[in-house]
């Protein structure tokens, strides 16, 4: 059983305690939604209440997660910004083709960051997300001042063992006891809150992931669209940061390699103690390296 009610910002006041953030009241942050085509939008999380002109950053999760992975990294970094659940994940809609390539959401993502924030300093990306921004700055490199890329390259291989498993689970402590499973290195009040935001219960007291299931993740197509930009990030002109997770193996050091040989530019990271989710195993730090890399 669910051990609180969902009250989607009353749970920011935990991000803060379990990280040892000072906690100043409420922080200005609403949920708003852009429409994208007729009928169809994304819905995004603003931090700081400002208009287009003062979002700073833009930031975009990973496959099968949403907005709200960027919680902690959002207060700490106490600045502008914004964080988009991605086409079929979180709160927006469902693309009715389930097509959701880096390329088909960057277009999605660049309408919202067009109405949002056509001025933000950098587009922050983690896996598939890290991937959607790479797709953004070379279609609309306008809008992708700065590219941060969160434990991801074009040569990465999805991560879909987890996202694979069971879409309804018959209570809130099974769905609970496997995302601990796969996430052994987290807090379970940080897991909990986690999929307070990922998950929803139907009426028959199951519960079942926000995200499309029906998203084509892991395939050959999704594998050649990654690979495909790999000659995009070498035109890109935005100043590069790659922040991989210590504890990772899902970029390699051939694909750092081959970051450094297209991008000699790029400034590579290395969070000790992170695992894939950076954000949620070390936010602190991460939050850390992006102000750095914001300057």
């Amino acid at each position: 059983m669910c051990s609180a009610p969902y009250e989607e910002f009353a749970l920011l006041r935990q991000n803060a305690d379990e990280y040892g953030l000072a906690w100043e009241g409420d922080p200005v942050v609403e949920r708003r939604a852009v429409e994208v085509e007729p009928g169809r939008s994304l819905s995004v999380v603003v931090w700081g209440g400002s208009g287009p002109d003062g979002v700073e950053m833009v930031l975009l999760h990973g496959g099968a997660q949403n907005a709200h992975t960027w919680d902690t990294v959002c207060l700490a970094l106490g600045r502008p910004l914004m964080a988009i659940d991605l086409p079929g994940h979180g709160h927006s809609d469902w693309r009715a083709d389930h097509s959701y390539s880096p390329a088909s959401s960057a277009a999605d993502v660049a309408r919202v960051v067009e109405a949002l924030a056509p001025r933000a300093e950098m587009v922050v990306g983690m896996s598939l997300g890290g991937l959607t921004a790479m797709a953004l700055a070379a279609q609309r490199p306008e809008l992708v001042r700065r590219l941060a890329l969160v434990d991801v390259t074009p040569g990465v291989e999805p991560i879909i063992a987890f996202i694979s498993g069971p879409e309804v689970f018959a209570t809130f402590d099974e769905i609970l006891e496997r995302t601990i499973r796969f996430n052994p290195g987290r807090s379970e009040a940080s897991l909990s809150r986690g999929i307070l935001h990922n998950a929803k219960e139907l009426a028959d007291g199951s519960w079942s992931w926000r995200w499309d299931p029906n998203r084509p993740e892991g395939g050959p197509d999704t594998l050649a669209a990654a690979r495909g930009l790999w000659d995009e990030l070498e035109r890109i002109p935005a100043p590069l940061l790659l922040v991989r997770g210590g504890l990772s193996s899902v970029v390699s050091q051939e694909d750092v390699a081959e970051l450094l040989r297209r991008r000699p530019d790029a400034v590579v990271e290395v969070v000790d103690g992170a695992g894939h989710s950076v954000q949620g195993d070390r936010p602190l730090e991460l939050a850390g390296l992006l102000l750095r890399f914001l300057g």
